[in-house]
């Protein structure tokens, strides 16, 4: 007969006390810069924030065929050297697959070493017996753990796994990059699974038909948020792009109505992008706005002000908005670059591709003032712009740019084509 042990009570959990733990003041941590490694691809560099801080877990999420593998390759190719490897653990494909994607991609490295393991447990023991200088997970959908009882890929065992090889990687202070997935909905796989975990969250986002690739973090705990890196896919694999202003108005149509060029700032970085506006008359009683790479309720206020206050018959046109280069716009400073672009399509009356237009449009038609003006002129101006259309309270810089000031878009029309 075996004796079991009495059950305990709820008046037992609540005797139950704990120690006091120790504490010091903020002011005494120690506080010493963290060394980062640096992956020798400086657009990669600069969404990381400067390099790879050891022991830190970072999930790169895009949809399938968007280039996470070939990215991830490359980064290996860079970081794996005589002194250090680099572990790739690939659930997805196999070893004759990763290798032919290394030799299509000129990578001859031999110090990136392949395993096909999927078992969370032997991933983290093979950690501490390697010690790499860097992980790939490829990708942590395919990751398993008897811990929980669930199927591969479900939330908990993406939950336990991921939790086994964070706490064997900062163990040992081992970077780890895991790969996932994006859903239909644009999220990564299993929402907010990991969150709490990773310290660095980065999405690739891009059209699998096109070229154009770009970087994004969404989080990051040793970096800035929101910065961005642009890349271009072709066969060698994914190809830096230093100048994203530049490539974005490579194709700028020549003398047509509806395209204007507005700046943007992607972390610490202005991107000169073009908006593109089409007006056409609708065929139905109700109206259409179609918007791509711009916020569409931000386009029915903006049509909605047009309307009013210069008293544009938009309500029998259909209006659609595009942001060429697959970039997607997210703060106000746009406003008046899509006002102008819905006005110039309207009116069939072509912008001159020397200017330039940013601002924020208030409901009762007034251009305010946005951050960054300076470093929006000075990108403006080295890429040969000569006239910028800008709110009227800005910050006074020196330029050799032609400043138009609006303070409202009652003058809008006016200004458009006479430079």
């Amino acid at each position: 007969m075996v004796e079991e042990s009495p059950a305990v009570t709820g008046v037992q959990k609540n005797s139950i006390k704990g120690s006091p733990t120790k504490t010091q003041s903020l002011t005494k941590i120690d506080t010493q810069k963290v060394a980062r490694v640096k992956t020798n691809i400086d657009e990669m560099d600069r969404v990381l924030g400067g390099g790879i801080v050891p022991g830190s877990i970072m999930l790169l999420a895009g949809e399938p065929g968007i280039g996470k593998s070939t990215l991830i390759l490359q980064v290996a190719d860079k970081l794996a050297n005589k002194q250090s490897s680099v572990l790739y653990f690939s659930g997805e494909e196999s070893g004759s697959q990763v290798a032919r994607r290394s030799q299509r991609l000129g990578i001859t490295n031999e110090h990136i070493l392949y395993s096909e393991e999927t078992l969370a447990e032997n991933i983290a023991a093979t950690l501490e017996k390697e010690k790499p200088t860097c992980a790939i997970i490829d990708s942590i959908q395919t990751i398993q753990s008897p811990v929980s009882d669930a199927a591969a890929g479900s939330i908990s065992q993406v939950r336990a796994a991921a939790a086994i090889i964070t706490t064997a990687a900062k163990k040992n202070n081992i970077p780890v990059f895991l790969i996932g997935h994006v859903n239909k909905e644009g999220g990564v796989a299993g929402p907010k699974t990991l969150e709490h975990l990773i310290d660095a969250l980065f999405l690739i986002e891009g059209e699998r038909s096109g070229e154009t690739r770009i970087l994004r973090a969404l989080k990051n705990r040793f970096g800035p948020v929101d910065e961005i890196g642009m890349f271009m896919m072709d066969e060698k694999g994914m190809q830096q792009v230093t100048n994203p202003s530049e490539l974005l108005l490579e194709e700028r149509p020549e003398a047509s109505s509806g395209s204007v060029v507005t700046s943007i700032i992607e972390g610490t970085r202005p991107i000169l992008v073009e908006v593109q506006a089409l007006v056409t008359k609708t065929q139905f009683g109700f109206p259409q706005r179609r918007a791509s790479g711009f916020d569409l309720n931000r386009l029915q206020i903006i049509i909605a002000i047009l309307s009013k206050r210069m008293k544009l018959p938009l309500d029998s046109y259909d209006v659609f908005v595009n942001v060429s280069g697959g970039m997607k716009i997210k703060e106000r400073a746009a406003d008046v670059a899509v006002a102008t672009a819905i006005v110039s399509a309207l009116k069939d009356k072509p912008v001159s591709k020397k200017i330039i237009t940013f601002g924020e449009i208030g409901l009762g038609g007034e251009i305010r003032s946005i951050p960054h003006f300076e470093k929006r002129i000075k990108e403006a101006a080295r890429l040969g712009f000569t006239y910028a259309i800008v709110p009227k309270k800005h910050s006074k810089i020196s330029t050799k740019l032609n400043i138009v000031e609006l303070s409202n878009i009652e003058s809008l029309i006016q200004k458009l084509t006479q430079k």
